[in-house]
């Protein structure tokens, strides 16, 4: 390079020459309009969607009141079928499907061990009739409701646990008073207009503009990339201003989108337990790695959270930077180099997993590089002993830039084990 920048470490004894005619400005930045009013637009689209998939199978469950002839087969007991339809209907089809097929096994189950429980209880009669419906009703609460309160079993099946409990409880005390006969009798009805609740709904949502978990959570793990890339970029462009510039201003790029990422993991949790319930469709096969979507997107929020460190570095100095001989400085270009470099490697990876091909670029050597010139950056520094806020903050801020290029490199072998897991095919050329 025919000239090189530097970023002076200094130790705040130098003074500063006094400014005139300062204006103070106020800068902000703002999101692409058009994109907000896009995805909003899609939200609320996806939204009316929904509600009239919802209104659809409500009027068509409904039938079974309004038609004398299906009104005869099933009675009173069409209640249960609009019980499902409200209570099952989900806004994605995995979560949908999951809730319906949780609440067949759970009524199948609860329904057959109180028919079981009550026969029994009838035919001991007498005393010994109270005692065993009372204890077999404490016995199922109590085992059911221990049972939800395991993780693994909460995340997936609490809802078919639960439905279990009230429907052994519901055959169980019910059958006080009823025949053997119509006891059984009461359980299957009860159990075919569940099932036609719920194939009303399956049908409905699978049939009509199905809204997938899958796509969500995939396109929100994608779009995380280039927001963060985004951010990135912004900051390490108020960096240069901000070290080459003699006149004092504040940084002015948004970190609100990496800040938004911090409280994404509940959200990912729920759609990749609403995914798993989804049928094969496309690239997404019925074990697709759904659990290495969830570790890239805690790789992200770490990142988003260096990301957001950097610009407080930038954000906690407050006056300006002053030019020193290299001897005594942070070298600038070498930085402005790595970060260009660390953007471009994380819009690889986010191509890569939008398009679901291997990229075809080594990120992970290009990397490695990157960390091997940051480290000869800070070992050839002097950044000790350091008195001036100024200098401190922009030595933090090369420590940190240094942080992102591994947590960048983990995502890199993150985005490639899913590449393996879910066979991702080779790609020549990724834009």
């Amino acid at each position: 390079m025919e000239s090189t920048h530097v970023i002076s470490i200094t130790n705040g004894e130098d003074n500063v020459a006094p400014r005139k005619n300062t204006t103070k400005t106020f800068k902000f930045s703002l999101p692409p309009v058009s994109s907000l009013l896009r995805e909003n637009k899609m939200k609320d689209a996806k939204k009316i969607i929904h509600s009239i998939k919802v209104g659809i199978s409500l009027a068509l469950i409904s039938l079974l009141y309004l038609l004398d002839p299906l009104y005869e087969q099933v009675g009173e007991n069409a209640i249960w079928a609009i019980m499902t339809v409200v209570v099952t209907f989900e806004f994605s089809a995995g979560a949908t499907l999951g809730k319906g097929l949780n609440r067949g096994m759970g009524t199948i189950l609860g329904g057959g061990l109180g028919c079981i429980a009550a026969v029994l209880a009838q035919n001991i009669g007498g005393v010994g009739n109270s005692i065993i419906i009372g204890a077999s009703v404490f016995i199922f609460g109590t085992i059911g409701t221990y049972f939800r309160l395991f993780p693994s079993v909460k995340k997936r099946y609490d809802y078919g646990v639960m439905i279990l409990i009230l429907t052994f409880s519901l055959i169980v005390v019910s059958g006080v008073r009823t025949e053997d006969q119509k006891v059984w009798e009461i359980a299957v009805e009860r159990l075919l207009t569940i099932v036609m609740g719920f194939v009303v709904c399956i049908c409905v949502s699978l049939l009509i503009f199905p809204l997938w978990a899958s796509d969500e959570l995939h396109d929100s793990i994608v779009s995380r990339f280039q927001h963060i890339a985004d951010s990135l970029q912004g900051c390490m462009e108020e960096y240069v201003k901000f070290v080459s510039q003699k006149e004092n201003k504040k940084p002015g790029a948004s970190f609100s989108v990496c800040k938004s990422f911090l409280d994404s993991k509940s959200k990912d949790e729920v759609l990749a337990n609403f995914a798993k319930w989804e049928p094969w469709r496309g690239k997404f096969g019925f074990f697709y790695p759904w659990e290495k979507y969830l570790k890239i997107g805690d790789v992200l929020r770490e990142l988003a959270a260096i990301i957001l460190a950097l610009g407080g570095c930038l954000q906690a100095s407050e006056t300006a930077m002053k030019v020193e001989p290299v001897s005594q400085s942070v070298q600038m270009e070498p930085c402005e180099a790595i970060g260009s470099g660390i953007v471009w490697s994380l819009r690889e990876l986010g191509e890569s997993m939008k398009q679901m091909s291997k990229c075809e670029a080594d990120i992970s050597e290009k990397l490695k590089t990157m960390r091997g010139e940051i480290n000869l950056v800070i070992s050839t520094s002097k950044i000790a002993a350091i008195d001036n806020m100024d200098a401190l903050a922009v030595a933090s801020f090369v420590f940190l830039l240094k942080k992102v290029v591994e947590k960048v490199e983990e995502l890199t072998k993150e985005v490639e084990q899913l590449g393996d897991l879910a066979a991702f095919p080779a790609h020549s050329t990724l834009v």
